[in-house]
């Protein structure tokens, strides 16, 4: 009686607890229809604006739709390696530069692991490891070993900035896996704005603090690249700047036309595409752009420039008076005065005037100690802040600043603020990451696999239904109310853990059907056989079920052996299935041995069953 009760008081709890589950769900589906329901946009935007916090938690605890019915983005990026071991390197002169070039090539075109390649180019140049990597007294197979740790650690380090990204951004249940030795397969269920997660995967966050070079300099340095460039007979292809220059008035009074010397910008090629003002201030047209970053980028330039300088542009452009864009140059030191390693916070918001986007950035101890001397010793110069290889602002540095705050301005928009907040928070990567394959699933295809899955579901569990009722009549019933059950907790079990519901998992639940079926014939069949030996219906009922557990309990636990397997060694797809399979199993066994059992227990007492109950 005491062991009835309990099966009882258990079956309630888990109905409940399964309904429970999956009430968001449901809540989401009729707040999402009444959103549709409305006529105009401003009708649904007032209403969505009105119960914002009842959608949005509904949203988050609801059951989610994997990538390939919700649609979204797929990405396989490659951590490059190459890059990695040449910051690892010192003492690196040209032949190292040559070897490294050959490696990025090689791995271009191999999948074999690049330290692989590095260790075989090495040896083919007949140089030890040791001239360019850690201690000149290591050996090869020292040094192998310490850069095969920092691969290892980029790749893992890379997943977890990667993953730390997407969080931050709001993905429900994104997939994120390494594979091999450089690749990261990302799976981001419904992502829309698919340029935006590309600028926010790909971006390092190698955020640095530079001192800029003095006016003076700046002008040398431009004279000398385009003296060199007349003597080497350098024609330019790009758009003059000298049409734009008036439009640059407003934001430098002084500039001119061409350069400050008043050489006719025809005769000079870097003149042609840059523009220099009588402060040394230079720029460049949007239309040039990318034909200055290619002439900067060259190595018979790069030697020109002052020693430990580089050139670079301004990430975003000033707007002239005509309209056209102009992108600030600078030059700047290339040792940085202080990294983004020691940003602590960083938040988006709006400067002083309440237009301009901007991030606020807050230093850890040993920043703010830098900063401040940083700070003091440059009062009068500039410091630009550069991210990813550009500069985003150069303000001058007006007093000391003791309590370790920057900022970041120049930034468009609030949501690219918020992106950068997020790469800020999230970590530098530690080498750049590219995408080498990409996949889009739209939202009408998704609701057409959708479509499909529903439909396979409602005719499986049709079919099974009809053949339990005509087959075995009243038992029948039991059986289908066992079923109904089995699939709500399947359901439920993946919305209360925020798993996702994809194709492959549809495929488990419909193969999960057949086998709570399978469970209930096997004890159907062993009733039948007690009946037709003249036993009472309540006796057969027991007899029934106590000879096919062992049958059944077999069988349930070769297949969460088997589907454990798929989860553990399969990757993506393989893992949907093998989940919904191991929680189908284990609820079939729950359903098949105690809710039919009970239900069963419950006629009898009614007088509700007789030997003709089971066909």
């Amino acid at each position: 009686m005491k062991n009835k009760r309990f099966n009882l008081l258990l079956i309630v709890v888990v109905t409940v607890v399964a309904l429970w589950s999956l009430l968001p769900t449901w809540r989401d589906y009729s707040l999402s229809k009444q959103l549709e329901g409305y006529g105009s946009a401003q009708d649904s935007l007032k209403y969505a604006m009105s119960h914002r916090e009842e959608i949005e938690d509904a949203r988050k605890k609801s059951l989610k739709l994997g990538l390939d019915l919700k649609g979204g983005m797929h990405l396989v990026m490659e951590v490059d390696q190459v890059d990695l071991f040449e910051q690892k390197a010192w003492n690196k002169d040209a032949k190292f530069t040559s070897i490294m070039q050959s490696i990025r090539a090689s791995s271009a075109q191999s999948e074999e692991r690049v330290l692989d390649l590095l260790v075989a180019e090495f040896k083919k140049e007949n140089i030890r490891l040791s001239r360019y990597f850690y201690d000149i007294r290591n050996s090869d197979q020292e040094i192998v070993g310490k850069l095969e740790i920092e691969s290892g650690d980029a790749l893992s380090r890379a997943k977890e900035i990667i993953r730390n990204r997407i969080d931050q951004y709001g993905v429900a249940e994104p997939v994120i896996t390494t594979q091999g030795s450089r690749k990261i397969i990302i799976e981001l269920p419904g992502v829309s704005d698919e340029n935006r997660v590309r600028n926010l995967l790909k971006g390092t966050a190698k955020l640095e603090f530079r001192l800029l070079r003095e006016p003076e300099v700046m002008v040398r340095t431009l004279d000398r690249i385009n003296s060199h460039l007349v003597q080497s007979g350098v024609a330019a292809k790009g758009v003059p700047v000298q049409d734009s220059l008036s439009a640059k008035t407003s934001i430098l009074p002084d500039a001119t036309s061409g350069k400050a010397t008043g050489k006719s910008p025809s005769g000079n090629p870097l003149y042609d595409l840059v523009g220099l003002s009588q402060n040394g201030t230079a720029y460049t047209t949007e239309r040039s752009r990318e034909l200055v970053l290619s002439l900067l980028r060259r190595s018979d330039v790069q030697v020109l420039l002052p020693m430990d300088t580089e050139l670079l542009l301004s990430a975003k452009p000033d707007m002239g008076k005509s309209g056209e864009k102009l992108y600030s140059i600078y030059l700047v030191k290339k040792a940085p005065e202080l990294t983004g390693g020691v940003i602590t916070e960083a938040k988006a918001t709006f400067g002083s005037q309440g237009v301009q986007p901007e991030v606020l950035m807050a230093m850890n101890n040993e920043g703010t100690s830098k900063w401040a001397r940083i700070t003091g010793a440059n009062i009068g110069k500039r410091i630009a802040i550069v991210l990813d290889g550009v500069v985003y602002s150069a303000p001058v540095v007006q007093s000391k600043i003791p309590n370790g705050n920057s900022v970041i301005n120049g930034i468009e928009s609030l949501e690219e603020a918020k992106d950068l907040e997020i790469v800020l928070k999230a970590g530098a990567l530690p080498a750049p990451v590219r995408i080498t394959e990409e996949r889009s699933v739209g939202p009408s295809l998704g609701a057409d696999y959708i479509r499909a899955g529903i439909q396979s579901l409602g005719w499986a569990f049709l079919a099974v239904s009809a053949f339990m009722l005509v087959y075995y009549k009243k038992a029948g019933i039991a059986a289908d109310i066992a079923l109904v059950l089995n699939i709500l907790i399947v359901l439920s079990v993946l919305a209360g853990f925020n798993a996702s519901l994809s194709l492959p998992g549809i495929a488990g639940i419909v193969l999960t059907i057949g086998m709570a079926v399978d469970a209930n014939v096997l004890i159907y069949e062993r009733i039948r056989e007690e009946l037709a030996e003249g036993k009472g219906v309540l006796s057969a009922v027991t007899q029934g079920y106590d000879r096919a557990f062992s049958s059944i309990l077999d069988s349930h636990v070769t297949t969460l052996s088997a589907a454990f397997l798929l989860y553990t060694y399969g990757i993506g797809p393989i893992q949907g299935f093998a989940v919904t399979l191991m929680i189908g199993t284990s609820a079939s066994l729950f359903t098949a041995i105690v809710v039919t059992k009970e239900i069963f227990h419950l006629l009898l007492s009614k007088n509700l069953m007789s030997d003709k109950s089971f066909g």
